[in-house]
């Protein structure tokens, strides 16, 4: 894939949310807020960052990309349709009987999904198989994992950090969309992870803390991690839940419902774009 200019890269993750909030509405169910918070660094992932290829989607030597928050998926089908996986239209599919684009990532259906995920916890440690298949093989691979903030209440999640750390994974890249809420409410409320920067820098890796919607970065923090020979690398995306449309934004009744016609026309106004 050719890379794109940061301002390519922003406009397209705004396409992608008029996607993702159109396929939401059509399926009647799904998480907005979640997919929206993610879709800026899975823009800049596909479009920037990553070795893949849409016409041969189990190249060997690709970079891999693993969703931890399963339920967070419209956004890589999102990205994924953009970059010519499968087409737009099948995004309409969502969550449908027979569809290859079920509400959570499944890996033997679709082409370019690489885990199926939604288990939360899982991602991480399936992440940390592909760096040390790669390293096995010889291979220049690389593995990004993003993982939720609600998500890293699981043990699993830490259970792999050490591990990663151990074996000095420099080639698996873990970001957080720490977007501050889960299904119950806020993080802080549920089980507070802070401070979430000492925690991982603790186990071993280098840590950078960014704005989750500057694509600017975003990048600079994707090509610092691909510069670390030494450490495994965390990078902490804060982001907003529902970013980009105002009556979602930091709105935790948007975690798990899709817009009626109304909500829908209403945001897609907001981000410039019409059904």
């Amino acid at each position: 894939m050719q890379k794109l200019s940061i301002d390519d890269l922003t406009k397209k993750a705004l396409e992608s949310r008029r996607l993702i909030l159109k396929m939401l509405a059509e399926a009647g169910s799904g998480h907005p807020g979640g997919s929206l918070s993610a879709i800026d660094i899975v823009t800049a992932l596909y479009f920037n960052e990553m070795k893949h290829d849409p016409k041969n989607p189990t190249w060997p030597d690709r970079d891999v990309f693993v969703l931890g928050k399963g339920h967070g998926v419209p956004a890589v089908y999102a990205t994924l349709a953009a970059c010519g996986y499968f087409s737009a239209d099948e995004c309409m599919s969502l969550r449908k009987l027979g569809s290859r684009l079920q509400g959570h990532p499944d890996r033997i259906r679709l082409p370019g999904i690489e885990a199926s995920t939604g288990s939360l916890g899982q991602g991480l440690s399936i992440a940390q198989g592909y760096a040390m298949a790669a390293r096995l093989d010889g291979r220049s691979s690389r593995v990004y994992c993003l993982i939720g903030d609600g998500e890293s209440q699981e043990g699993q999640v830490w259970e792999a950090a050490l591990s990663i750390a151990h074996h000095k994974l420099t080639n698996v890249v873990t970001i957080l969309d720490q977007n501050k809420f889960q299904i119950d409410g806020a993080v802080k409320d549920v089980m507070s992870l802070e401070p979430v920067a000492d925690k991982w820098k603790a186990f071993g890796f280098d840590v950078i803390d960014i704005n989750g919607h500057d694509m600017g970065q975003i990048v600079d923090a994707l090509g610092k991690a691909r510069k670390n020979t030494s450490r495994p690398t965390f990078i902490i995306a804060n982001t907003v839940k529902g970013k980009g449309v105002s009556f979602m934004e930091n709105n935790n009744h948007w975690h798990g419902v899709s817009p009626n016609p109304d909500e829908l026309r209403r945001a897609l106004a907001e981000l410039g774009g019409s059904s």
